[in-house]
């Protein structure tokens, strides 16, 4: 658990999210806009988010729908051009998340210095986006072989708008991945992001994997922070740091910073 401190300077972090808008290669992109305009409305979030108080952010290309489980190159070197005409104005730690490709993910840590990533390393899901499999050994190794080893991993295992093919428990799910392959963290999710994440199945996780910092992945909001804390290591938020709670508009800050507040009494035991 210790890492958690280290990398966030805080127990039971806030991460929020950085949604880039779509990029070249994406069904939505705006090519009259550009790079540019990308650039400068992934800048307001990310300083609002900082301006409102969380303990981190995290960077994805949230609007590159539909996802692909291997992304095409131009993808995360468009990432790489945002996080890096960013983090200079950045205070506190970043990850990145590269929807849905965990080696691509890796790689934009190592080119940038993001402290974690997020990520659907295990299982074999039948999903919205077709079959989604998985092979965690070769990308630890990849891990490993560019020298991110430092790069602490998150692993979502219970990706949004899929289910896990074969008849097990969640609790299951978790001990076996644990032992098996060591995450530095579990993210438990809601069905897409924005959905709540279940209290129960959050807790049932976390009991099943003490030692691991557990993560709740979807949903947190000013209503259930307070119990999601209870029982999670951190929090990871997006949707209800928008304008009006919706997750395609801009980042809030008075949003954020009520939120923060609220974390931040909880933290004090109040």
């Amino acid at each position: 658990m210790s890492w958690i401190r280290d990398v966030f300077n805080v127990s039971k972090p806030v991460i929020a999210m950085v949604h880039l808008e779509a990029l070249p290669g994406d069904p939505a992109y705006h090519p009259q806009k550009g790079m540019d305009w990308v650039v400068e409305r992934s800048r307001h979030d990310m300083l609002a988010l900082q301006s409102g108080g969380v303990d981190a952010v995290m960077f994805s290309n949230e609007r590159s729908l539909p996802y692909l489980t291997k992304v095409d190159p131009i993808t995360t070197i468009c990432m790489a051009r945002v996080i890096t005409e960013l983090t200079h104005e950045l205070d506190i730690p970043f990850g990145v998340n590269v929807l849905w490709d965990a080696t691509a993910s890796i790689d934009l840590a190592v080119a940038t210095g993001a402290k974690f990533v997020r990520e659907i390393f295990t299982g074999v899901y039948a999903s919205d986006f077709g079959l989604w499999d998985t092979n965690c050994g070769e990308v630890v190794r990849h891990q490993h072989a560019i020298h991110g080893q430092d790069v602490k991993l998150l692993y979502n295992i219970f990706p949004e708008a899929s289910v896990y093919i074969g008849d097990r428990t969640p609790e299951s799910i978790a001990r076996s991945t644990v032992f098996n392959t060591k995450p530095d963290g579990l993210c438990v999710s809601g069905l897409t992001a924005g959905s709540e994440t279940d209290a129960q199945l959050l807790k049932k996780i976390k009991l099943s994997v003490q030692d691991t910092p557990v993560f709740a992945n979807t949903g947190v909001n000013l209503s259930n922070v307070e119990e999601q804390l209870r029982i999670a290591d951190g929090v990871i938020v997006g949707t209800t740091f928008k304008r009006e709670g919706y997750i395609w508009n801009e980042v809030d800050v008075d949003r954020t910073r009520e939120f923060m507040q609220r974390v931040k009494s909880i933290r004090n035991g109040n």
